[in-house]
């Protein structure tokens, strides 16, 4: 039996034709984050305000006086994209209650980078969704803080090198795994949380729609590839995505009021070496460290799996 659980599919005819983050931006040839961004603003359709956290989305966006986001927009500082996010949800409750604007849903977003959400922007995040604001939080992941040059940050994955953890003989780069963002927001009690990667559109868009459609706190997490960070080519973005989920690294799920479910089954997973062997910021590894990686991998998809198969909806 399939462990994908009754999807629901928006074909592509139905993907939002109008573009809501315009061409011309500053980004990097083939920047992941754009491609999600603009996916993710389409789903969302016009009736969304957008906060959004200092890093590469905005300063590649919002250079005075022009703009790329065709929604209403507000630069927020580094760390508070959440705390902004459900203000902006609290004051369009309020205005409707007193009749100031019209009675009409629009939804509040938080997006930010995940320095500007694991780290700098945890403790608002968590904040918010505690409290249970009608907003989605967006997580723009490329796996380290690359506006500012590339440093290590909590999502950094282990043993990758970057410029403050450098691949050296003694310490081979980054020590730490990945924090698990989504579990984390699991654990929050936010009512929709998905991962999902621009490689996949369809599934990100269908994500983006149920957590629009959600009344209370949505957290979305989306692997998005750097060439610059990654030292990737830059024309193999999308196939970078693909590998991420098809080895297992990333894999593509959604958990609604805790239950758990697979939205893109792998089958027979690919080894982590084909998706390590393409990034610069991995070349430094032997075959030993590729195995350690393989374990852990292995370990982690199959707690995945168990969540899959034996989590209950606690609605």
């Amino acid at each position: 039996m399939s462990i994908v659980q009754n999807f629901e599919v928006f074909v592509p005819k139905l993907i939002e034709k109008r573009e809501f983050f315009s061409p011309g931006h500053r980004a990097c040839q083939g920047c992941g984050e754009v491609v999600a961004l603009r996916l993710v603003l389409k789903a969302l359709g016009e009736n969304a305000i957008i906060s959004n956290a200092t890093g590469c989305m905005e300063i590649i966006s919002s250079a005075y006086p022009h703009t790329a986001w065709m929604h209403p927009y507000i630069h927020v500082a580094f760390e508070n994209t959440a705390a902004v996010a459900s203000g902006v949800e609290a004051a369009l409750k309020a205005l409707r209650r007193k009749g100031k604007i019209s009675d009409r849903y629009v939804k509040s977003v938080g997006v930010a980078g995940d320095g500007g959400t694991a780290d700098i922007g945890l403790q608002a995040l968590s904040g918010a969704v505690e409290r249970g604001h009608d907003m989605i939080f967006v997580c723009l992941d490329n796996e380290a803080y690359m506006n500012t040059g590339i440093q290590r940050s909590s999502q950094t994955p282990f043993m990758a090198s970057t410029t403050t953890s450098p691949a050296g003989k003694v310490i081979p780069g980054q020590r730490t795994e990945k924090k698990n963002m989504p579990e984390i927001m699991v654990a929050h009690r936010a009512l929709y949380v998905a991962t999902a990667c621009p490689s996949y559109p369809i599934d990100l868009i269908n994500k983006v729609k149920k957590a629009k459609n959600t009344a209370g706190p949505s957290y979305l997490h989306i692997l998005s590839v750097c060439p610059t960070g990654w030292r990737s080519p830059s024309n193999e973005t999308m196939k970078l995505g693909r590998l991420a989920v098809e080895t297992g690294i990333f894999p593509l799920y959604e958990v609604e009021k805790g239950k758990y479910r697979i939205t893109w089954e792998v089958g027979k997973r690919r080894p982590v070496e084909d998706y390590l062997k393409i990034q610069g910021r991995f070349r430094h590894l032997t075959p030993e460290h590729i195995k350690q990686i393989q374990e852990k991998v292995d370990r982690e998809y199959e707690l995945l799996l168990n969540k899959v198969k034996y989590s209950k909806s606690w609605a």
